[in-house]
């Protein structure tokens, strides 16, 4: 468009100039070997442009054939590049389609075209065909053969490094990581994985110093930044609290600066505030994160700041978190783990007992069960909190990638990721599938099933604990009947309902319509294997329950026993 331009200019300026000279006459004479030459000054400028014109065209046609032969071999050099080109560019898609044999036939037809040192990109799709035939020698050769090339030496790099992953080589997947790391910390991939790897190790002050440099290439967020930071030092501050407790407590306090809802920030740092006998500042720092974020740990921690303290001390300040936040389970939990280790079994059992109530977990069960065996060592009680806690749903931990852990930790131990552990319900496994009911097996005495039924859901969570002899009655019944169960049942017209608003328990009645009293006294006997009629009446009954066919309504009921429930559970 500029030359355009110009040559418009051009024409435009002699235009004027030809008017100029058309509007002044004269002329102009000259004299050549004796003869005098006269023309008019409009002949004369048109002479002396057609004159230039000429020389010009003669010139460009002289300078044309002298070229000529350059510019014919010009042109089949850029049409055999355009040929190489488009054999590279087919290669390189067809390489990354997975397809070797292609990417080979192209790659072979490339670098007869192109000249390799001049085209970095050859060895790329060499390497990238020799990856999908599986010669990964000859891969890494060309990867090394890279290495001498400035502009795809961190490419090579990268090839190297996912090789030396794939053979497990660590040493040498970290020595190529750092390398492309140092040379680029804007890359992404380079700059993790050094990350993980020093966390790995332990270097703490490497990891530190990669990351400020992510931080000068921009190539992290602020918050990101905060957050990672505060976790390398934190686990730093865990690793020097027992041998340099000053530069723990600062580089947890900075942790807790960068992130206050790090619960291991805040813990760390109390704890190297504690060793250097600073209780106040520590005991305010654990305070301040109860307030925000009620854990075990913070617990633990500030119940046990002082070292030397008796069981009333750390119990007295179990009650003082307790005050800070009420009505939480880990305030009451707190307290009861304090108050058992003081010997106050009341106030730990009324404590675990609020939970339950609030929360019913794992923890809480199984702590009940450990105040049962230091109070009165009752080993029936025991056994029915222990399998209260197996039933009940599990606890918070601290888990990352599918691992449970009892204490925090700055990286996966699965994956490597930084910043992985979350303090979370750990995910159940889903149990096996049901199997269908076999009903070729021998039907099971209903009567040792139906006992520990009726004894179980007869007493709410809030009342006291059935006694001693019962509970180990139940569990033992309960751990012998492990076949699989076979239900029939009568239909009744009408489900019968309780006054609390729950199904009542059915009662199984005989021919003769005893009272559920006796039913009871004689499932007790069945149970305990009393001597006198026990055989007898129990296949009495098995015959009376299993004779019944689906359709029979059986005895009729009393109207005083309307509200008791017709249906027969056999297992």
């Amino acid at each position: 468009m500029i030359r355009v331009l110009i040559f418009l200019v051009l024409i435009f300026a002699l235009g004027l100039g030809f008017s100029w000279l058309a509007e002044r006459p004269g002329e102009l004479v000259v004299t050549v070997a004796g003869v005098r030459y006269q023309v008019t000054l409009m002949v004369a400028a048109v002479a002396i442009v057609a004159v230039v014109a000429a020389v010009m065209i003669i010139w460009w046609l002289l300078k044309s054939l002298w070229n000529s032969p350059r510019a014919v071999s010009r042109y089949f050099r850029a049409r055999k590049r355009d040929r190489g080109y488009q054999s590279l560019s087919t290669g390189m898609i067809a390489a990354g389609a997975g397809d070797g044999a292609l990417a080979h036939d192209m790659a072979r037809q490339a670098s007869k075209l192109l000249n390799s040192d001049q085209e970095p990109l050859l060895h790329l799709l060499e390497a990238q065909a020799s990856l999908l035939d599986g010669d990964h020698d000859a891969a890494r050769r060309k990867f090394e053969t890279m290495l001498d090339d400035p502009e795809t030496r961190v490419l090579a790099l990268r090839g190297l490094y996912l090789e030396a992953e794939r053979l497990k080589d660590h040493e040498a997947a970290r020595h190529y990581a750092e390398e492309a790391a140092e040379q680029a910390p804007q890359l992404s991939w380079a700059a993790n994985a050094t990350l993980e790897m020093k966390t790995a190790s332990g270097d703490w002050d490497g990891a530190l110093g990669l990351l400020e440099r992510q931080k000068s290439a921009h190539r992290v967020e602020k918050p990101a930044y905060d957050r990672r930071r505060a976790v390398l030092l934190t686990a730093k501050a865990m690793a020097v609290v027992d041998g340099d407790s000053v530069a723990a407590k600062n580089a947890a306090l900075e942790a807790n600066r960068l992130a206050p809802e790090l619960v291991p920030a805040a813990a760390t740092a109390a704890a190297a505030l504690f060793r250097l006998s600073d209780l106040r500042k520590g005991s305010k720092l654990l305070e301040a994160m109860w307030k925000k974020q009620p854990h075990p740990d913070v617990s633990e921690a500030y119940v046990h700041a002082r070292v030397g303290d008796s069981a009333a001390d750390r119990l007295k300040r179990a009650r003082r978190l307790q005050s800070i936040k009420q009505n939480h389970p880990e305030s009451m939990m707190a307290v009861a783990r304090a108050a058992l280790e003081a010997g106050d079994f009341n106030q730990a059992r009324d404590s675990v007992e609020s939970v339950l109530r609030l929360q019913p977990s794992e923890g809480a069960y199984l702590l009940l069960a450990d105040i049962e065996e230091q109070e009165t060592g009752d080993q029936g009680r025991i056994r029915q909190w222990l399998s209260a806690a197996v039933r009940a749903p599990r606890d918070a931990a601290w888990t990352a990638d599918g691992y449970v852990s009892e204490v925090w930790a700055p990286v996966s131990p699965v994956t490597g990721r930084i910043d992985a552990f979350e303090w979370r319900v750990p995910v159940e496994r889903l149990g096996p599938l049901l199997e269908e009911p076999d009903f070729t097996r021998p039907a099971v005495s209903p009567v040792a099933v139906i006992a520990p039924v009726i004894a179980v859901e007869a007493i709410p969570e809030e009342e006291e604990p059935q006694p001693e002899e019962e509970a180990a009655e139940i569990i033992d019944v309960v751990e012998e009947e492990e076949a699989p169960v076979e239900t029939v049942e009568a239909e009744p017209a009408d489900e019968p309902v309780a006054e609390d608003g729950e199904t009542a328990i059915p009662e199984k009645t005989s021919a003769a319509d005893q009272p559920v009293a006796e039913a009871d006294s004689e499932v007790e006997a069945k149970t305990n294997g009393a001597a006198d009629d026990g055989d007898g009446a129990e296949e009495e009954k098995d015959e009376v329950l299993i004779s019944r066919q689906p359709d029979d309504p059986g005895v009729e009921p009393d109207k005083d026993d309307e509200q008791v429930g017709q249906r027969f559970r056999l297992f």
